[in-house]
């Protein structure tokens, strides 16, 4: 048997990337290794991608909240500082006085905040000639949310913050954060003051801390790949290994051993193997040499049987010649003895073929043969037989005339068994015998009508002295090896013998040889199913007509 071998993808196949999906699909399906390193590959990259994932936006939340918590302590301080001096001052409602007052407060919270980004307003609405003016710092009123307004004007006594995009250098936003407070002027009431704060160097440590984890995970990915794969091919490349020797054992190659390194599992595998093979070797050397001693002792039989079987078959001749002279009962006797030794002289030169066949010593010799007039001169050396059972044998011949290169002996032979059984079984019905041909090989068929065959039956058909009907009697003293040796005849011209049989129509055997110089290659000129499903036993009867075919060209 050929081993069957996988076909490695080529380079130049991988670069077209529109066979990649189905390069792909038979790459899962055949390659332990791309299979395993593929689910390890990803499995590691989803553990890693969701592992740092969660770690940048702990890290991001990290930096956020100890920034928020960073400006909102420097707020309060601020605050609370520009607070108590306010609460100490004396403005006796002049209005320059409370100015100054105001500007310094503005300042004192602006350096004590961190921030130029500083925007304050009055909270209350009513109309005084002394409460000093808005102030806005960096143009951060228009990012203050009605909502935070709202919320720090409502409590006085409680700090307020929210997340911002702050303009950036180039046009652009940064992200930010907004504090907003109440601070008690005197004489005047509250003023809500905002403060702003931009996180442009934490979003940068952020992206360094993103970037840096995206490249360990890549770094980390490709490692695990180089380790998988490492492992992957310590422990596949010896399974190959035993693969690739045991397709080679099994294709007949007995010396085939595989090479055994170390003491772990793969070399108690590797001398377990071995071990196997030495027995496989020495069971069918054992096996070949029983073989050949019972091809050499069948031969070597037959060839010793042969000369006193001669003096047997000479004497019985000359019995059977005399028998009219006998009794009655000695006449059978002589004609028994003449029919038995005859069917044994048949059987001796069918061992000897068959011993031949095994021992392969069969040389054909070819002859420019026309298949059809072969078959028109065995189906006349046949007629009187078909006669005594009372069978109509047709020839339908529409090619097969032009001569091709065959052993006619042998053809001969395969086409007069075929014949001679579908006349014994064909229950006295008519047998059509098919001959054509097309540019690559000629075939010939034979159908008869009897009883058929079972599916197990047919299977076995060409098995040496097997009968589908061990009860029924040969009646033309058949051996038994006539299909055995007609198959081996078949193989040797490099041809094909097919049969088709079902219960209760009848059985289709077609020969069909290759031209001389050619390979046999697609289907039979004849088709092995002859495809009359219309045709039954009953419908046929033992003197139904058969359509006569004209002759085609003659191929």
């Amino acid at each position: 048997m050929t081993p069957t071998t996988a076909s490695v993808p080529t380079l130049t196949g991988w670069r077209d990337w529109r066979a990649w999906p189905q390069r792909v699909r038979y790459a899962w399906r055949r390659s332990l290794r791309f299979r395993t390193l593929a689910i390890t590959l990803g499995a590691t990259a989803l553990a890693i991608l969701v592992a740092f994932v969660a770690m940048a936006l702990a890290i991001q939340n990290d930096l956020f909240e100890s920034r928020v918590q960073q400006v909102q302590g420097s707020v309060q301080r601020a605050t609370e500082a520009t607070q108590r001096t306010l609460n100490a001052a004396q403005v006796e409602g002049d209005a320059v006085a409370l100015q100054t007052l105001y500007d310094n407060a503005v300042d004192a919270m602006s350096r004590q905040a961190g921030t130029d980004l500083i925007a304050g307003f009055r909270v209350s609405g009513a109309p005084s000639a002394i409460a000093p003016q808005d102030v806005q710092r960096g143009e951060i009123a228009g990012l203050i949310t009605p909502g935070l307004r709202a919320a720090v004007q409502r409590d006085g006594e409680q700090r307020w913050w929210q997340s911002i995009a702050l303009p950036g250098p180039g046009g652009g936003a940064v992200p930010g954060v907004v504090i907003g407070q109440q601070v008690e002027f005197p004489e005047v009431g509250a003023y809500e003051f905002y403060f702003a704060y931009d996180l442009a160097a934490e979003q940068q440590t952020l992206q360094f801390v993103q970037v840096t984890l995206w490249l360990v995970g890549a770094g980390l990915v490709l490692l695990i790949a180089a380790i998988s794969w490492v492992v992957l091919r310590s422990v596949t490349v010896p399974i190959a290994e035993a693969a690739q020797t045991s397709a080679t054992l099994a294709a007949g190659d007995l010396g085939v051993r595989l090479p055994v390194r170390g003491e772990d599992e793969f070399a108690t595998l590797g001398r377990s193997f071995n071990a196997m093979a030495d027995s496989i070797e020495s069971q069918i050397k054992e096996l070949a040499e029983l073989s050949l001693v019972q091809q050499r002792f069948v031969s070597d039989v037959s060839h010793e049987l042969r000369t006193p079987l001669t003096t047997i078959r000479l004497a019985s001749d000359m019995l059977n010649d005399q028998r009219e002279s006998f009794d009655p009962t000695t006449a059978r006797a002589a004609e028994l003895l003449h029919a038995q030794v005859q069917r044994f002289e048949t059987l001796l030169t069918d061992l000897l073929e068959i011993s031949r066949y095994d021992a392969g010593s069969v040389q054909l010799e070819y002859e420019p043969t026309s298949l059809a007039h072969l078959a028109e001169d065995v189906i006349a050396s046949m007629q009187q037989l078909a006669e005594q059972h009372g069978t109509d044998v047709r020839l339908v011949a529409p090619g097969g005339y032009s001569p091709v290169e065959m052993d006619p002996r042998r053809v001969r032979r395969v086409v007069r068994n075929l014949l001679g059984n579908a006349i014994e079984h064909g229950e006295g019905r008519p047998i059509v015998v098919t001959v054509d041909s097309d540019q690559h090989a000629v075939a010939i068929g034979v159908r008869d009508y009897g009883l058929g065959m079972s599916a197990a039956d047919s299977e076995r058909v060409f098995d040496r002295f097997w009968r589908a009907d061990p009860s029924r009697k040969r009646t033309i003293g058949g051996t038994g090896l006539g299909l055995s040796i007609a198959l081996g005849d078949a193989h040797l011209h490099g041809g094909t013998l097919a049969v088709w049989s079902e219960l209760g129509r009848g059985t289709h055997f077609v020969l069909t040889l290759p031209r001389h110089g050619q390979q046999l290659g697609g289907s039979s000129p004849i088709p092995v199913d002859p495809g009359d499903d219309g045709v039954s036993l009953d419908d046929l009867g033992l003197t139904q007509p058969i359509a006569v075919f004209e002759k085609g060209d003659r191929r």
